[in-house]
């Protein structure tokens, strides 16, 4: 039984994630910035015993470290953390070059990088030394995009924290490996949650469906299936493998 930390576990990838654990039988750390509801109900929903809710703001330098300690607490330690939470697309923070003003550009970017990827560089940090000073090996799996790879016009910012957080992964797989953690990433595509529930239903749902030769997007449970795997013992040799899920929407060379 192993102790999870899965951030921005209140609804949506990161709900599956952590259900997905809880039924495999480890605890599981379920993190949260403000939705407090939210994170009650993933975890009241969880099968089995010993989960814990967790509270802060990974976009506050000081947020990570306190998360990390608050899960290790809980838990009795951190053996696998999932970076889930991030500032995803929307149409309230949608920032192409021509259509918003240089103010509002420097903010978004800012919010964006803040929590998709510094906010994950320093809890991955602070996991990974709780892992060496125990002596224990672990895993890290980051939850990053599509959008890394295809582009993301409307939301750049979002596909550069993305990128980075693929990269970042990749860095800390080959630093990470002599302690015996094992660090990937996997890069879902259109993903259906409650979240995109509007776009899926109105005009643009066909489209999006349309974008994999399945002709439908993708669900949580995979992507969560997909994580559980790649945090297993037996995908310790996939360290540094960003892992594609996408439907075969966008291929990569």
């Amino acid at each position: 039984m192993r102790g999870v930390l899965v951030t921005g576990a209140s609804r949506g990838i990161g709900r599956a994630v952590a259900h997905a654990f809880a039924a495999a039988g480890d605890r599981v750390a379920v993190h949260y910035a403000s939705s407090r509801a939210e994170a009650e109900r993933t975890l009241a929903a969880l099968p089995g015993e010993g989960h814990v809710l967790v509270e802060g703001d990974l976009g506050d330098p000081a947020g990570a470290e306190r998360i990390a300690r608050a899960a290790h607490a809980g838990l009795g330690g951190v053996d696998v953390l999932v970076n889930n939470a991030a500032v995803a697309t929307s149409q309230d923070n949608a920032h192409p070059v021509a259509g918003v003003s240089y103010e509002d550009w420097q903010r978004v970017w800012r919010r964006m990088v803040d929590v998709n990827l510094l906010g994950a560089a320093d809890l991955s940090y602070c996991v990974a030394r709780l892992l060496i000073d125990r002596g224990a090996p672990g895993r890290i799996v980051h939850i990053g995009s599509r959008g890394a790879f295809r582009g993301e016009p409307d939301h750049p910012a979002y596909g550069a924290s993305k990128a980075a957080l693929h990269a970042l992964g990749q860095s800390l797989a080959v630093a990470l490996a002599p302690h015996g953690i094992s660090v990937t990433s996997v890069a879902p595509g259109f993903t259906a949650t409650d979240r995109v529930a509007d776009r899926l239903a109105g005009p643009s749902g066909q489209a999006l469906r349309e974008q994999s030769p399945f002709g439908r997007v993708g669900t949580a449970e995979e992507v969560a299936a997909a994580v559980l795997y790649l945090a297993s013992a037996e995908a310790t040799w996939a360290s540094g493998t960003v892992l594609d899920l996408n439907g075969a929407s966008h291929l990569r060379l």
